[in-house]
């Protein structure tokens, strides 16, 4: 681009005030603003001041925080002097941007690079900001590589800021000052974002999530309240590796603990890769010439490609809505800004390839402060931006389910079980309407009943981990076929009669469960979503006594390790905390295994006969003499 080949020179010779700078720009041009905590403010603010004397300029952006109001010009002029497209909805002032929302372009962030670089859409200048030059005349993006190197190796001319306060991050996120038409000098704090508020929904959604995660996973997450609390709940894993959009700061303090090693990654190892960051001062500092961390253009973060080439990746993101067929809403919303609705079904795809790779939506329950329910029967009226064949994983503060292999009739009956308990009611009646639920299921009391997570145990027999939890009403057709699967005198010492059909209306009763009068009790092996039950155990509330009568049966391949006690110590826990004074069981005098599982309970157990059946009962208040 220029005569001279020393690159000090052009530096020199190219420097200049704000306000030179922004009068390069002309009528009816389109800019390209650089993005998010990156954006170069000194610029933008000089922007904004020369609103009046632009003409139909259009602007171009993925994620403006909006410190400079030039969505709010936009509207007030009716888009005479600014129009702004978007590729994000997403931003500080999300109601000014909604009124703005004709000119959003909706594309999956790895495909804006082409778009500009094809010059479909053609840039005549970029405002961007940078780090000062290095030694051999390279600037560093810093913190938002992005789509903002496409956009400055694209535009007619480059504009940059030049601020002392840019971290020089390492990757793919150098531009030369032989390619930059303007300097502007100028130091200011890079734009950073507050720690969401802690919500214990977040909370309880990153616990959960936390369980589907293993040691040696490599991760993406995107920013907001629910994947700050999930980050924290990852603190206990090992050798975790990152391919992520954003850097933030909980990725930041996971690194620190040595919970991050990237060791494991397959792909790139040793390094964290993303795109861009956004947090705090301490995080841009962290990324300063930090040789573990690796910022790459979108078109490489993003590529679904490159993402399945990491081990067990795991995407986490935020949807603002799901219906109960599994369809995905992830436009911004105004409790989160960034809900990562560009890059997320890139991801997603991304993690389906990987090896051992999963993908899980976040969904806290309710919004409007408790007045509406993110799972609706459908989404009507808003953009499907994951469709219903690539959603797996979805977790919210009352359970997680895996929606892969399901049916309609099974999403349905997850996803009601796990929407707030003040909407179940009202979805299943529409899910009835809809056709999604046959005439044999009927709205139960135990519709409502809350997922008691604390419940649920890892035990590691045979060699496998056995998962100990309570049931959920998409476990029905697993706990049928255990009961197919027991053996004949398995089956007499557990219904006290042979039988040979286990139908709908009698299991309803096993998996649908308020988890309070009535609590059944699964053993599981295998995959989260795909794992055959093993064992189950039950109890039932019989009023009058204020007893549970409990009842059991374990697979014969699994007798003899130790799974009915588990699973006792499970129910007698339970009926203790809530507020059950003892348990009973009815068992014939020959099931000796019955009897020695109620004796190991720590409480004194009484014994009867009534006809050919033995009674034990023990009460929570007597223990066992030691």
């Amino acid at each position: 681009m220029a005569d001279k080949l020393y690159w000090a020179d052009n530096y020199i010779e190219r420097r200049c005030s704000v306000a030179q700078a922004i009068a390069m720009i002309k009528p009816g041009q389109r800019v390209f603003v650089g993005t998010s905590c990156g954006e170069p403010q000194h610029l933008v603010r000089q922007l904004a001041e020369r609103a009046p004397y632009f003409t139909d300029v259009e602007l171009i952006r993925l994620l403006g925080l909006e410190t400079t109001p030039l969505t709010k010009i936009a509207n007030k002029t009716q888009g005479q002097n600014f129009s702004i497209r978007s590729f994000y909805l997403g931003s500080g002032r999300p109601r000014e941007v909604a009124d703005h929302k004709r000119f959003l372009t909706p594309m999956n962030m790895s495909s804006i690079p082409r778009l500009f670089k094809s010059r479909r859409l053609p840039l005549d200048v970029a405002l961007i900001q940078v780090s000062p030059p290095d030694d051999f005349g390279w600037l560093s993006l810093g913190i938002s590589v992005n789509v903002t190197l496409a956009a400055a190796m694209s535009a007619g001319k480059v504009i940059a800021q030049v601020n002392p306060r840019m971290p020089r991050v390492l990757g793919r996120s150098f531009i030369h000052v032989n390619d930059v038409h303007a300097f502007v000098e100028h130091e200011e704090p890079i734009l950073t974002v507050e720690p969401p508020p802690e919500m214990d929904s977040a909370n309880t959604i990153g616990r959960l999530i936390a369980r589907l995660i293993e040691d040696g996973s490599t991760i993406h997450i995107s920013p907001g309240a629910t994947p700050q609390a999930t980050l924290l709940a990852l603190s206990d894993k090992n050798d975790l590796g990152v391919h992520t959009e954003y850097l933030l700061d909980g990725l930041m303090h996971l690194y620190s603990r040595g919970v991050i090693t990237n060791r494991r990654k397959g792909h790139k190892e040793g390094r964290m890769v993303a795109h861009s960051a956004m947090g705090s001062e301490a995080l841009y500092e962290f990324l300063h010439d930090n040789p573990a961390v690796d910022f790459q253009p979108v078109e490489y973060v993003n590529d679904p490609a490159v993402i399945a080439k990491n081990n067990r990746l795991v995407t986490m993101s935020v949807p603002i809505a799901m219906d109960l067929t599994g369809q995905v809403a992830a436009d911004a919303w105004s409790a989160n800004h960034f809900s990562g609705v560009t890059g997320m079904t890139d991801f997603i795809r991304g993690a389906a390839q990987s090896v051992g790779g999963k993908s899980i939506l976040m969904l806290t329950s309710t919004a409007a402060g408790g007045a509406k329910s993110r799972i609706v029967p459908s989404l009507d009226n808003m953009a499907v931006v994951v469709p219903r064949g690539d959603a797996h994983h979805v977790v919210t503060e009352y359970g997680a389910f895996n929606l892969f292999g399901k049916n309609l009739q099974e999403r349905a009956l997850g996803m009601i079980s796990i929407a707030h308990p003040d909407f179940r009611d009202e979805l299943f009646n529409q899910a009835k309407e809809m056709g999604l639920l046959g005439p044999e299921h009927s709205l139960r009391e135990a519709i409502r009943g809350v997922y008691p997570v604390k419940l649920e145990a890892v035990y590691r027999l045979k060699d496998q981990e056995v998962v100990i939890r309570p049931a959920k009403p998409v476990d029905e057709r697993r706990i049928q076929e255990h009961f197919y699967n027991l053996e004949k005198n398995d089956v007499i010492s557990r219904f006290f009669h042979e039988k040979t059909s286990f139908a709908h209306n009698e299991i309803e009763g096993v998996s649908q469960i308020d988890y309070i009068k009535d609590l059944t009790m699964l053993a599981v092996v295998g995959e989260f979503g795909f794992g055959k039950v093993v064992g189950v155990g039950e109890y039932l509330l019989e009023q009058s006594s204020n007893l549970a009568e409990v009842a059991f049966s374990i697979d014969r391949d699994w007798q003899g390790q130790g799974l009915g006690k588990l699973l006792m110590r499970k129910l007698a826990q339970a009926a203790r905390e809530n507020g059950i004074i003892g348990l009973v069981a009815y068992t014939s005098p020959k099931n000796k295994g019955m009897i020695r599982l109620f004796k190991s309970l720590p409480y004194k157990t009484r014994t009867s006969f009534e006809g050919d059946l033995v009674s034990l009962t023990c009460r929570f208040s007597e223990l066992q003499d030691s």
